[in-house]
C-alpha cells in the first residue's frame, strides 16, 4: 500500500483541478477502433493518429479544436506507392501498422511507425512527412529505417538531436532525412510488468520524462513512467508507478493504457490512452480499443497526476466548441448519408481489409460497384487467407454501442457460388456475414455466423432483379440483428437472423475492433487471383449508418446524438 507522504502530491493536485473552472465529458471521445492514440498540439488545433495493422487506407489523421469534435482529414499511408508490396506481403491478420506516434517541429508533421510481419525483407521502420495533414496527397512517401522494436517515439532534443525510442525500452539518435540509425542504448525495463512499450518522452523542468505502457494490452494494462536528468539515462522509476491504469477494478473501462500527453492552449496537460469498453462481465466488446481522454495536473518539477478514466468525466475546461475545420472529411460521430453518385469519392471514413486490387471498389453511375474476389470475408475455401487474395470488402469502424446500418443492393448472380451482401467484420476469422448467393439455379439469402452456420432463407421470387435493402440493427450491445427488404417497400421486411457481438469481442481480432461494411466473392469459383471472366459486379447505393446509444458503464447509455 502506498504511503500517505506519496499520496499526498495526487491528493494536492486533485483539490486545485476541483476548485478550477471544469468541463464535463464522455469517454470515448474517439469510439469506434481508435487504439494507440498519439496526439500533438498546433495552434489551437489538436493533430491525432491512431494505429490501423493491416487496414487500408492507414493512419487515420483526426483534427479537433475542442477535444470532443474530430475530424478524419487525412490518411499518412494513402497510396499503394507509398509502401509497394507491403500489403500483398502481410498474411497475417493482426499486423501491419502498429502503435504510430504524431509530432510536429518547425512547421512539418511526421508520423513515425513500424509496419510489422511481411514475408519479405522490407525495412519496417517508416516515418511520414507533411506540411498540409488536411490533404492525403501531402503525405511523403515515407523514409525508412531499420526499427529494432515497435511502437517508435519521436523526440527532438534542445540541440537539434532526433531521437527514437521504441518498445523495450529502447533509445537510438536517427537522421530524418536519410533513416539511419545510431546505436541502442537501453533506458529502462519498466516496474516489471510484461510488454514495456509504447514509450514517448517529454522535457519539462530540465528532466526527461519517460512514460510508456506495461502489462500487455489487456486488463493489466497501465502507464508508468520514469525521469531523468540525460535523455540515455539513467531514469528513476516515479514513486506514483502506475499513474494510470483501471486494473484490478470493475470498472466498466478496462486495458486502460498506452497514453500519450499534450497541452492545450491555456497551459493545461490532457492526455489520450487506449481502453475497452467490457460489457456483460467482459464478454461483449465489439468496437474494440477506443481512444479515451483524461486531465492531467503537472506541476514545476512533480510527476504529472492522471485523473482515472470513466464513462463520464470532469475535468480541466475545455476549448470553446468548434467545428470549424478546413479539409474534407466526416467528424467520427457523424452519421453516414452515401449515396455514391457518379463522380463522387469513396468517403473518407471507409476501409479495405489490405489495400484493395485494381477497380476492386470504385463509384460508377450505378453506385458503388464492388467486384467479386476469389475470397470470401470468411477465408479462402482451404480455411486459409493469404495477403495476395485479398477480400472484395469495404466498411466503417462501428463507432456506437447501437446503432443502425442499412444499403441498398443490387445484384443479378449467374452461376454457381457468386455473392454478395453485408457484414460485421473484425478479421477474416470472425465475421457475421448476410448474404445474397446463387444456388441451385434459385437465389438464397446465406446468414453465417458462429450460432447460424450457414443458415439459408429463400429470396422471394418477386424480388428478383430488384434493389433489395440489407440491415444490421442493434437493440442493445450484445446482439446485432440483421434483416432484409425491398428498397421500394419497408413494408417486406423480413428478419433473417441474430448473432451475439461477443463472435466479434477479442480473439483473432484482440487488437482491432469491428467493421460494418459490404462485400462480394465468388467463393473460390475461378483459378489464381481471379472470378471467371463473365462474373458479374454488385452495385450499392443508399449507404445509412446512423448511432444509437454510447454506453458509459454497464447500465448507462447517452443518446449518441448527444454524446459530447
Amino acid at each position: 500500500m502506498k504511503s500517505f507522504s506519496s499520496l499526498l502530491p495526487v491528493l494536492l493536485a486533485w483539490t486545485a483541478l476541483a476548485a478550477a473552472k471544469n468541463s464535463t465529458y464522455y469517454n470515448p471521445v474517439l469510439p469506434g477502433w481508435h487504439s494507440d492514440p498519439s496526439c500533438t498540439p498546433v495552434d489551437g488545433t489538436y493533430f491525432c493518429v491512431t494505429s490501423t495493422f493491416i487496414s487500408f487506407p492507414g493512419l487515420p489523421i483526426y483534427a479537433s479544436k475542442d477535444l470532443v469534435n474530430y475530424k478524419h482529414i487525412s490518411h499518412a499511408w494513402n497510396r499503394e506507392s507509398q509502401l509497394p508490396g507491403y500489403s500483398y506481403a502481410t498474411d497475417a491478420q493482426q499486423q501491419g501498422m502498429y502503435a504510430a506516434t504524431i509530432r510536429f517541429h518547425k512547421g512539418t508533421f511526421y508520423v513515425i511507425c513500424e509496419y510489422l510481419g511481411t514475408t519479405t525483407n522490407q525495412t519496417n521502420g517508416v516515418l511520414f512527412k507533411s506540411t498540409n495533414p488536411f490533404d492525403d496527397a501531402s503525405w511523403s512517401d515515407p523514409v525508412k529505417f531499420n526499427a529494432p522494436k515497435i511502437d517508435p517515439d519521436l523526440f527532438w532534443d534542445d540541440d537539434g538531436k532526433v531521437w527514437v525510442a521504441t518498445q523495450g525500452i529502447r533509445i537510438q539518435e536517427m537522421n530524418i532525412n536519410t533513416g539511419e540509425m545510431g546505436p541502442v542504448i537501453q533506458l529502462w525495463n519498466g516496474t516489471g510488468g510484461v510488454w514495456p512499450e509504447g514509450p514517448h518522452i517529454y522535457k519539462k523542468d530540465g528532466w526527461y520524462y519517460l512514460m510508456i505502457a506495461e502489462g500487455g494490452t489487456a486488463e493489466d494494462h497501465a502507464v508508468t513512467m520514469a525521469r531523468s536528468k540525460n535523455i540515455t539515462g539513467p531514469y528513476s522509476p516515479s514513486p506514483h508507478n502506475p499513474h494510470l491504469t483501471n486494473r484490478g477494478t470493475k470498472e466498466y473501462f478496462q486495458t486502460v493504457g498506452h497514453a500519450d500527453l499534450f497541452q492545450d492552449d491555456n497551459g493545461k496537460w490532457w492526455g489520450h490512452a487506449l481502453a475497452t469498453r467490457y460489457g456483460g462481465n467482459g464478454s461483449y466488446f465489439p468496437m474494440g480499443r477506443e481512444t479515451v481522454m483524461f486531465p492531467v495536473t503537472w506541476n514545476k518539477g512533480d510527476w504529472p497526476v492522471m485523473q482515472p478514466v470513466r464513462g463520464q468525466m470532469s475535468g480541466w475546461e475545455l476549448p470553446k466548441q468548434s467545428r470549424d475545420i478546413p479539409g474534407e472529411g466526416p467528424f467520427n460521430d457523424d452519421p453516414d448519408k452515401y449515396d455514391f453518385a457518379e463522380g463522387s469519392k469513396i468517403p473518407r471514413n471507409l476501409v479495405y481489409w489490405r489495400v484493395p486490387r485494381e477497380n476492386a471498389v470504385v463509384v460508377t453511375k450505378k453506385g458503388l460497384q464492388v467486384a467479386l474476389g476469389r475470397n470470401n470475408v470468411a477465408g479462402s475455401p482451404g480455411g486459409s487467407a493469404p495477403a495476395a487474395k485479398a477480400i472484395s470488402f469495404i466498411g466503417r469502424r462501428q463507432t456506437d454501442s447501437t446503432f443502425k446500418f442499412s444499403v441498398d443492393m443490387s445484384f443479378a448472380p449467374t452461376a454457381a457460388k457468386q455473392e454478395a451482401g453485408i457484414t460485421a467484420f473484425l478479421t477474416q476469422y470472425a465475421n457475421i456475414q448476410l448474404g445474397i448467393v446463387y444456388e441451385n439455379e434459385k437465389l438464397a439469402f446465406r446468414f453465417n455466423s458462429t450460432e447460424n452456420l450457414n443458415k439459408r432463407t429463400p429470396v422471394p421470387k418477386s424480388w428478383v432483379g430488384q434493389p433489395i435493402r440489407l440491415g444490421i440493427n442493434m437493440d442493445s450491445p450484445s446482439e446485432y440483428r440483421f434483416s432484409a427488404m425491398l428498397a421500394s417497400d419497408e413494408t417486406t421486411k423480413i428478419k433473417i437472423g441474430i448473432a451475439s457481438t461477443a463472435q466479434l469481442s477479442g480473439g483473432t481480432g484482440s487488437f482491432v475492433g469491428t467493421l460494418i461494411g459490404v462485400y462480394a466473392t465468388c467463393n473460390g469459383a475461378g483459378q489464381g487471383l481471379d472470378c471467371p471472366a463473365d462474373t458479374p459486379n454488385a452495385y450499392f447505393t443508399r449507404w445509412r449508418y446512423t448511432g444509437i446509444k454510447q454506453y458509459i458503464s454497464e447500465s448507462k447509455s447517452v443518446p449518441s446524438a448527444e454524446f459530447n
